[in-house]
C-alpha cells in the first residue's frame, strides 16, 4: 500500500510580536486566495510529510 502524502498549506499573518496560523488547508489556490486577499505580511508555507519506511 504505497499511498501519497498530503501536502497542507498553512497561511499565517504576522501581527507583532510573531506569526498566527489563519487558515490550514490542503487546497492551495485557496490557500493563496486567503493570502492575496489579506495583502502585506503574510505567508504560504507547504508542509509534506515524508513517507514512512519500513
Amino acid at each position: 500500500m504505497t499511498e501519497e502524502p498530503a501536502t497542507t498549506y498553512v497561511v499565517s499573518v504576522f501581527e507583532k510580536p510573531s506569526w498566527r496560523t489563519v487558515l490550514t488547508t490542503k487546497d492551495k489556490t485557496k490557500a493563496l486566495a486567503l493570502a492575496k486577499e489579506i495583502g502585506d505580511k503574510v505567508r504560504v508555507d507547504e508542509i509534506t510529510p515524508k513517507p514512512r519506511t519500513r
